[in-house]
């Protein structure tokens, strides 16, 4: 059996949507004065590492997160842009539920965006590129599909997401443990 790479995550640095608690999917909101420098201080974390593959999401949060990290030639990746939200776009959770009661991205319907299943086969084709890879693997992208890629490469259904909490600028691994994905790392912010 072939060894399955370990898959190196880091979400992007914040943005003004994030720190607002707003659903940033294909909007390309920049990062903040603190997003960059949280991103820079992912390099002394990174660069002692050898990745044989690195992959980052189109939208400027994420490529600039991956150049501030060292990685200037991430190969971009359009499966791993965020999920679209549709008309929830830019909407914190509060204004959702407000139309919606007990909505969450992970259980809820979206107007006019993805659904939890579109975005789950997005992150296995990801996973799909990953598992060709001989050596470590990094992805820079964004909450809510690395934390679907991260359900589904544990053998979990894309909704189950909804359990992985993951902050700005964190770094986590997906490594194997006896042949089996296994989480090595998770949310680690290196401070």
């Amino acid at each position: 059996m072939t060894a399955l790479p370990d898959i190196w995550l880091v979400r992007h640095g914040a943005t003004e949507w994030s720190t607002n608690g707003r659903h940033t999917g294909r909007t390309d909101v920049p990062l903040t004065a603190e997003g960059q420098r949280e991103a820079a201080a992912l390099y002394p974390r990174l660069d002692r590492q050898r990745f044989a593959l690195v992959l980052c999401s189109p939208l400027s949060r994420a490529r600039n997160t991956a150049r501030l990290a060292g990685f200037v030639h991430a190969h971009i990746d359009d499966d791993l842009l965020e999920w679209d939200y549709g008309d929830y776009e830019g909407l914190t959770s509060d204004q959702i539920q407000s139309r919606d009661p007990g909505w969450t991205i992970f259980t809820g319907a979206v107007p006019n965006g993805e659904t939890a299943e579109q975005v789950g086969a997005r992150a296995q084709r990801v996973l799909d590129r990953c598992a060709a890879v001989e050596g470590r693997v990094l992805l820079f992208a964004h909450g809510h599909i690395l934390r679907v890629l991260s359900a589904v490469a544990l053998s979990f259904g894309p909704r189950d997401g909804a359990h992985f909490m993951l902050d700005p600028a964190t770094i986590s691994v997906i490594g194997t443990e006896h042949g089996a994905r296994a989480l090595s790392r998770w949310n680690d912010p290196g401070s």
